[in-house]
């Protein structure tokens, strides 16, 4: 009964928040009023059902919390899954066979949506790298994305060098602009280092708008050339399936480096940084040199993606790296799960994929990503797939010598 009256309560409160937007519609041309009754009874009809579902999952999200407390696990269906290893290797070749085959049949726009899916996986897992493993929140690295695409596309407009010797150099570029951002906020952290990486990203955009007899300004750079193949003249179609390897290539060796890196010495080092800062130096880690590392790792796949970005469009101006593509990537990573690849890549899919085939609901697209992104905030803020962290286990006998047999 209580709950009942609870979901009344909500349900006249929503109808009466919304009844003059939902209800009354005004006619200036005929001087009427519309009354639009039926609107308000789907508004309390929906809002009463809502009430109920939202108060059933935060009973459901409190019990999971405390059995979790108890010593119980909370894994979900879908991570258990993907982490269960005789189930890992057949999935991986499935999905290896899927995306080496899928441009094959689908349509050049089709690819094109992929292409970009795959370009967001790059750019996430570099600033999974900064933000998930080593802990630093960092809202600039649109940025660095951007001196990738004007690294290959000056290169080329004023020293004709091609795709392929500009792709290393774009990384490596972007890699030293991060190193030396690094440099001033060595001892910055939390909100104020997010601060002044958003402002170095804005800064980078500026420059770009303002120095026009180089980088042309606010009408950008166009004509870039797309990758050759042996020589070979492609189609507008061949292109972009080209182009789609290469990215899928691209994304592939991101995957495997960045899995690598956080298994490695330098990835321990990042995660003890993320853990305890102070700590992490009073073990004798190199604060600085592991933070300039962060930085430039991260930085660097941010690079290697604009340079294809700049192949893919052919066009690149500054409009196209402003801070909402810093958002968008920070939100893949946070969505996903901060320093979980495989929660990278379906944050990617979330927020790349999804609106475009949404596009049926157009008018409502931004209504549902906003509802779903609150939702997961609420419910999941540990994001689709957290990461795994290892646990380690000492036995009797190594805890009795370590002890000294007092246990």
């Amino acid at each position: 009964m209580n709950e009942l009256i609870k979901s009344i309560q909500v349900s006249i409160w929503f109808m009466f928040l919304t009844f003059p937007i939902m209800v009354i519609r005004v006619n200036a041309i005929e001087k009427s009023v519309i009354w639009r009754w039926e609107n308000l009874a789907l508004v309390g009809v929906g809002s009463f059902v809502l009430s109920f579902i939202w108060r059933w999952a935060l009973r459901r999200k409190e019990a999971g919390d405390a059995a979790a407390a108890s010593g119980g696990k909370e894994a979900g269906r879908l991570s258990a899954l993907l982490e269960n290893p005789a189930l890992r290797l057949p999935i991986q070749v499935v999905l290896l066979a899927v995306f080496c085959t899928i441009p094959l049949f689908v349509t050049t726009y089709q690819t094109n949506i992929l292409i970009s899916f795959l370009l967001y996986v790059v750019l996430g897992l570099g600033l999974n790298v900064i933000v998930g493993v080593a802990g630093l929140l960092f809202l600039g690295h649109a940025a660095f994305y951007a001196i990738g695409a004007y690294s290959y596309a000056l290169l080329n407009q004023y020293f004709g060098l091609g795709f392929w010797v500009a792709l290393p150099i774009g990384g490596v570029v972007a890699a030293l602009a991060g190193v030396a951002l690094a440099f001033p906020v060595l001892r910055l952290r939390g909100d104020y280092l997010a601060i002044v990486t958003l402002g170095f990203g804005e800064i980078v955009r500026l420059l770009l708008e303002n120095f026009s007899d180089i980088t042309g300004g606010p009408s950008g750079i166009s004509n870039i050339p797309r990758p050759g193949l042996l020589d070979m003249q492609l189609s507008v179609a061949g292109a972009n399936i080209y182009i789609y390897y290469i990215v899928l290539a691209l994304a592939l060796v991101t995957i495997v480096a960045v899995t690598r890196l956080k298994d490695s010495r330098i990835g321990r080092a990042l995660q003890a940084l993320r853990e305890d800062e102070i700590a992490c130096e009073a073990m004798g880690i190199d604060r600085v040199g592991v933070k300039l590392m962060a930085f430039g790792l991260g930085t660097a796949w941010a690079g290697f993606a604009g340079v294809v970005f700049a192949a893919k469009t052919t066009f690149i101006n500054p409009a196209s790296f402003t801070f909402f593509e810093s958002a968008i990537i920070l939100s893949i990573v946070v969505l996903g799960g901060m320093g979980s690849n495989l929660g990278v890549i379906l944050g990617s899919a979330f927020l790349v994929l999804l609106p475009e085939y949404m596009r049926a609901f157009s008018e409502y697209r931004m209504i549902l990503f906003a509802t779903a992104m609150v939702l997961m905030m609420v419910f999941r803020p540990q994001g689709l797939i957290p990461e795994k962290r290892k646990t380690y286990t000492v036995s009797d006998p190594e805890l009795n010598a370590a002890t000294g047999g007092q246990n």
